[in-house]
């Protein structure tokens, strides 16, 4: 998996990257077949966002979150792409099992 990690109006220091590093390996159990990650760190007078973009075989997900921490705005920015995440793949293994479901049912 590509991973990205860039701030603006912001240095991306070792201890902000361990972080985010460390949250990655909530999406990576999730599922293996993640492509890539972009996060964007940034700073907004007293308001510090964090933008996310996860490419998965079939999706773009995004998310952003915005909080007066920038480790609380990484971590309500990935419980947002882990709740997409398995919405996604929620999705993609209902339309497989429907699939099954209805060779079963005229075959």
């Amino acid at each position: 998996m590509q991973f990205q990690l860039s701030g603006q109006q912001i240095e991306v220091t070792p201890a902000l990257r361990a972080h985010v590093e460390s949250r990655l390996d909530r999406l990576q159990r999730l599922d293996d077949k993640l492509i890539s990650l972009a996060v964007v760190l940034s700073v907004d007078k007293l308001q510090h966002r964090a933008d996310a973009t996860l490419g998965v075989t079939g999706a773009t997900l995004h998310a952003q979150a915005a909080e007066a921490d920038m480790y609380a705005s990484i971590d309500m920015l990935f419980d947002k792409l882990v709740n997409q995440l398995r919405r996604h793949r929620e999705k993609i293994v209902d339309k497989h099992q429907r699939a099954v479901r209805d060779e079963r049912q005229y075959g």
